[in-house]
């Protein structure tokens, strides 16, 4: 019984029905994100300089991890052709009830009172915001993303100015909204991912676009970041910069295009099949990126608050290098499971709940 439950298994991960190069850019995408939190990375990233690779991690693994929260949006409603009309709204429906659950669990996370920006109440808000863009095809929903990602960080700074962050309960407000990933930026990169999705993202042209459209943009956006901004008035620099989680033009041009050529090379190598066999730990932490994104969190809070009586001390729990440590038991855990067990926990349970609330159409 356990080999046939390992043999299933291991075809849920390996079979034609599975896109591996998607899994293994999420889970880049959710150990650059335990990085970005447990390690002191450097302030600035330069391609000669390896001490500074560490910056990598910063403000990219999160915007990957929206892109590759687009290609799922387009996956589950139609992949390259969206789905019918009711097929949609089931589709729709489902992805809702899921971003009400996200929320949900990241207002809980965030009541851990761990030291990190939850990216979880962001997720979940850019699922809905999303869902009228299911219908569109790929050119239509790429223009859109490109001319959020152009528009909308002219508008932010106005927004991040507005009188709601200085009133009372501000800083709940902002935390409730993922506003450290404001939507009104990054729902560019989601739509990104769903358009990427609708044109095709297992096709060899289409990857090896996305390789040469995502360096490109990551080129534009990180070159034109070397030079001063067009005015020395402060709007500026707050527009013209490519920092991490500046929500910047420049990072929006240069971090949205790393993004797409990450899953590029993802996708590209996960076509050799001695690089798909080896990405497996890689891969199964990505086919349940909730789940491992959780356990960190969860894990973390538990240790600091026994050690230290405290989950918000930073410092303290970064002086027990404990990268390392949570990453390989992972990493470990999920291949485990997914070969032992199959989808993730908490993957799981969102799909059967919103598939139990929402049923689906039954054939004319």
């Amino acid at each position: 019984m356990m080999a046939g439950r390992l043999r299933a298994n291991w075809r849920r991960l390996n079979g034609p029905d599975r896109i591996a190069g998607v899994d293994l850019a999420r889970g880049l995408a959710v150990i650059g994100m335990f990085a970005a939190h447990l390690l002191v990375t450097a302030d600035g990233f330069v391609w000669t300089d390896s001490s500074s690779w560490t910056a990598l991690v910063d403000g990219r693994s999160s915007i990957l991890f929206a892109t590759l929260a687009g290609v799922s949006i387009g996956l589950v409603t139609g992949g390259p052709t969206p789905l019918g009309r009711r097929e949609m709204s089931v589709a729709r429906a489902r992805l809702a009830l899921r971003g009400a659950m996200l929320l949900v669990l990241g207002i809980l996370l965030i009541l851990t009172g761990v030291p990190v920006y939850v990216i979880l109440p962001a997720y979940a808000i850019l699922f809905l915001i999303a869902l009228p863009f299911t219908r569109m095809p790929a050119r239509a929903v790429l223009g859109t993303a490109a001319g959020l990602a152009i528009v909308m960080p002219f508008v932010q700074p106005a927004l991040n100015e507005l009188p709601i962050w200085q009133m009372p309960f501000g800083g709940e407000i902002d935390a409730f909204l993922g506003w450290h990933y404001p939507f009104t930026v990054w729902i560019a990169f989601v739509l990104a991912g769903l358009g990427v999705a609708r044109a095709g993202i297992t096709r060899l042209r289409t990857q090896i676009g996305m390789l040469i459209a995502g360096g490109a943009l990551a080129a534009v956006g990180y070159g034109l970041a070397e030079l001063p901004p067009p005015s020395a008035d402060p709007y500026w620099w707050s527009v013209w910069t490519a920092e991490p989680h500046s929500s910047g033009l420049l990072e929006a041009i240069g971090s949205g295009g790393f993004a797409i050529a990450v899953l590029a090379t993802c996708l590209l190598l996960c076509r050799v099949g001695v690089l798909k066999a080896v990405s497996l730990p890689l891969r199964a932490t990505g086919a349940m990126p909730l789940t491992a994104y959780t356990v960190q969190l969860v894990v973390w809070a538990a240790v600091a608050l026994a050690l230290f009586g405290d989950t918000s001390d930073l410092f303290g729990f970064r002086e027990l290098e404990p990268f390392w440590p949570l990453t390989i038991g992972v990493l470990i855990g999920c291949t485990a499971w997914a070969l032992l067990v199959g989808r993730g926990p908490l993957e799981w349970l969102l799909d059967r709940s919103a598939r139990a609330a929402v049923s689906s159409p039954r054939p004319t």
